[in-house]
């Protein structure tokens, strides 16, 4: 008898929050509109069960036609899709804060999210700009208002009921711990890069002595130099369980305890990365242990000007 291999399956209980995330999730910063509205649909046909969203991404609408087209088309229903999005830094300010949770579901077309997240601890100046910039090209921050009131506006969007849970993205431990100190609601979730390259062992230790989801984006490195799937010791253990580096790449984030963020337009590209299983412990070692490379893909981190998100014109 074969045993399924249900490591795809995964899902994380929400302690601060509703629900459970399914570790494996499909992100749709992708720019073109038609190519959005197919990945998000094949990506649900694959098996995903979690998409990542946000103001910022500029599609949320057409990520919401995808969705309910696969649901009226049965099989799929709402209650099973896990949905992030995120409030942008040009709406921190409390009051603007309800009003762009509002603004996502009506582009998204639906009724709640399961987490809403902070997009960055950076305020920008307040106002339609998503990136308001000086004469000098520089970007215009907001030094009106403090991240802790910011979160203290997200608290009261999961009193409303529609928003099953909070987080934070693109921060570092430090700032994390300053909200955790003061939250009257914790932090659900904290999604920052993390891979091979950069994985970020003292947040997740934290994270997890907090009851808090650490959720990977550029789980694979978003295919910059150095390539972290091209990587020698992953080259290795894929040929060693007869899986490509991909898929070693993103057992290996499931297998440590985080969710994760993976993203393509390629039908193929996106059953080939819900079609993960288990890594023998040797391996999961070997890529823990031994790859020493530490690469910052994305410095948004330190700015809050994204750097996977072409800049506003």
């Amino acid at each position: 008898m074969v045993t399924q291999d249900t490591l795809r399956y995964t899902t994380i209980p929400l302690t601060h929050g509703s629900g459970a995330m399914p570790a494996l999730g499909f992100g749709t910063l992708i720019p073109d509109p038609l190519a959005t509205k197919k990945a998000t649909k094949a990506a649900l046909e694959a098996g995903f069960r979690h998409l990542d969203c946000a103001e910022r991404y500029r599609n949320e609408a057409v990520v919401g036609e995808a969705m309910q087209e696969v649901f009226k088309a049965g099989g799929i229903r709402r209650e099973d899709v896990f949905v992030t999005t995120k409030l942008w830094n040009n709406n921190h300010r409390p009051e603007r804060v309800q009003p762009a949770f509002e603004a996502s579901l009506r582009r998204l077309q639906i009724d709640y999210v399961d987490c809403y997240l902070i997009h960055t601890p950076f305020a920008f100046q307040p106002g339609d700009e998503q990136e308001p910039r000086d004469d000098h090209g520089q970007i215009i921050y907001d030094p009106g208002v403090t991240l802790v009131e910011t979160w203290h506006a997200m608290e009261r969007l999961v009193d409303g009921g529609r928003c099953k849970s909070i987080g934070l993205s693109d921060i570092g431990l430090e700032r994390l711990k300053e909200i955790v100190a003061v939250a009257r609601i914790k932090p659900a979730v904290v999604q920052v890069e993390s891979h091979p390259y950069l994985p970020e062992w003292d947040l997740l230790k934290f994270c997890q002595q907090q009851g808090i989801i650490l959720l990977a984006f550029a789980a694979l490195g978003h295919a910059m130099e150095p390539k972290v799937t091209e990587d020698p010791i992953i080259a290795a253990v894929a040929e060693l369980v007869h899986r490509t580096p991909e898929q070693v790449a993103l057992a290996w984030a499931v297998q440590r305890g985080t969710a994760l963020l993976t993203t393509s337009t390629s039908p193929r590209h996106i059953q080939e990365s819900f079609d993960i299983s288990t890594l023998p412990k040797e391996a999961m070692l070997e890529i823990s242990d031994r790859i020493t490379t530490r690469v910052r893909f994305n410095a948004v981190v330190d700015t809050g000007v994204p750097g996977f998100i072409p800049r506003t014109k």
